[in-house]
């Protein structure tokens, strides 16, 4: 019941490709050894049972996929890796087969119903706040200058405090880059209310073509990381006030609800792909 959806195919923008890397990896038949295999066999079959895919070689088709797999599963697929609309969590500059002006990044964020407690009353008395596995060379280095500090918060083992509880109490939340890119850190920041600090280069934010990530968010250069807490001093009272008012306008287009509402995470990539849509219409001769 759709209004995004057609079976006219000549009234189609896009063509979407139905297949979840989530669900292929745990798929007995196939599997993540097979995944590559799968994909290539798949538009194989769809490039000769349908005209839809080689009137573009696949430019107006477009895939999802979160999960690290995804990344080099479309390996024995160029077509799809340099053609179609890859909307991906995995979103750097650095990853073979990604393309920012092509592909969309999509945000990694926990499903969760209604609204957090006490995010009007809370009291955000800590600096900046980071939790996670110390799995890349940046959050090793975030530790090593600031592990003991007394303003920000860094943790690389079990939380003694609900992690909740962590972001309601701080003034920013740091996204730091680990063995990919791509966490929940950002969605879980505005959620709490919390100002997100991207330490991460060559990232592609999400929603990056709609949002203006300046108004709510501050970016930190992985080579900063020794000035961290000089730079967020620099922020004023009132500059951080208005970030903080703009998280919680944007909290809205970070959320998933089981039946889309307008504004939501589902509209937003549905308004990345209409913003990457061919302007080139094809007409289809049936025989």
């Amino acid at each position: 019941m759709s209004r995004f959806i057609t079976e006219d195919p000549s009234k189609a923008d896009l063509f979407y490709l139905p297949f979840s890397i989530a669900r292929l990896r745990h798929d007995p038949r196939v599997g993540i050894a097979s995944i590559q295999d799968f994909i290539r066999n798949y538009i194989f079959n769809i490039s000769h049972e349908y005209p839809y895919w080689n009137r573009t070689s696949g430019a107006d088709h477009f895939y999802v996929a979160c999960h690290s797999v995804g990344g080099s599963a479309m390996e024995k697929a160029d077509e799809v890796k340099l053609n179609a609309i890859q909307v991906v969590c995995s979103s750097s500059y650095f990853l073979s087969g990604y393309v920012a002006h092509k592909d969309a990044s999509l945000p990694q964020i926990w499903p969760r119903q209604g609204e957090p407690l006490n995010l009007s009353s809370s009291k955000r008395e800590k600096l900046a706040f980071f939790a996670g596995s110390i799995n890349s060379p940046v959050r090793e280095k975030l530790v090593q200058v600031w592990n003991n500090d007394s303003e920000i918060s860094v943790h690389s083992g079990r939380l003694k405090t609900p992690y909740a509880q962590e972001l309601l109490g701080s003034k920013f939340c740091l996204h730091v880059k680990g063995f990919e890119v791509n966490t929940a850190r950002i969605g879980d920041a505005l959620y709490y209310g919390c100002v997100p600090v991207v330490i991460a280069n060559h990232y592609d934010l999400p929603f990056a073509d709609i949002l203006n990530w300046k108004s709510f968010s501050v970016v930190v250069d992985t080579l900063d990381i020794t000035s961290l807490k000089r730079v967020l001093h620099d922020i004023s009272i009132d500059e951080y006030r208005t970030l903080q008012r703009n998280v919680l306008k944007v909290r809205e287009h970070f959320r998933w609800h089981t039946f889309p509402v307008d504004y939501d995470a589902f509209y937003m990539v549905m308004y990345e792909l209409w913003l990457r849509r061919s302007s080139l219409r094809f007409t289809v001769d049936h025989p």
